[in-house]
């Protein structure tokens, strides 16, 4: 059996369940090295739309590693198709209405752009995190760095691994001496304005 012999059903209209909702859908796709601040922006601005009557769903790259992307490793292959997988889910909760905050470090702009064609017709916003490599080693929770440094870690972004900033990001957020409040409002205005539903 081959893609070729697999059919496509007919769904009814996706604007109907976007009707029910009273809301467009968006993916957020929030890119940045480990520690920049991805996370803590995604959820902030679920919360800040939740409570504003918006449908969310936030994609962490940490909870989809535990389960969704279980499988993989940090190869550039996996690397590849823990994006590939994550846009693939992003679209399918779009295309049903809701806004999806996907907090992924997606190092590569093909990745990115790969992502954004998934989408296809949907709104997609990549937003980079811009967080000076210094300012994450510094915050480095999990001490993610600090092991990458000692060669415990292999192919860490930022350290033994490439990140390649984006060239034109829909939004840059900066987190470096902000509030994470502060550092999410030109998002969340951004994503207000592009759910909102017609009158």
């Amino acid at each position: 059996m081959t893609l070729t012999d697999l059919t496509p059903h007919i769904l009814q209209p996706r604007e109907n369940r976007w009707n029910q909702l009273r809301q467009r859908p968006v993916i957020a796709w929030f890119t940045g090295l480990s520690g920049s601040g991805k996370s803590s922006l995604a959820n902030a601005a679920d919360q800040v739309l939740t409570t504003q009557g918006r449908h969310t769903m936030v994609l962490d790259g940490d909870n989809l590693r535990r389960g969704l992307n279980r499988d993989l490793g940090f190869s550039s292959a996996d690397r590849d198709e823990n994006v590939r997988r994550t846009a693939e889910a992003a679209t399918l909760m779009a295309e049903a209405g809701l806004i999806v905050l996907v907090s992924l470090i997606s190092p590569l702009r093909a990745e990115r752009a790969q992502a954004r064609g998934i989408a296809r017709d949907l709104s997609f916003l990549e937003i980079f995190v811009s967080t000076p490599l210094a300012v994450c080693e510094n915050r480095d929770p999990k001490g993610l760095y600090q092991r990458a440094r000692t060669g415990q870690i292999a192919n860490f972004t930022g350290i033994s691994a490439p990140y390649e900033w984006p060239d034109n990001p829909d939004l840059t957020l900066i987190t470096e001496n902000r509030s994470i409040a502060d550092s999410a409002r030109p998002l969340v205005d951004a994503l207000l304005r592009l759910s909102a539903w017609p009158q």
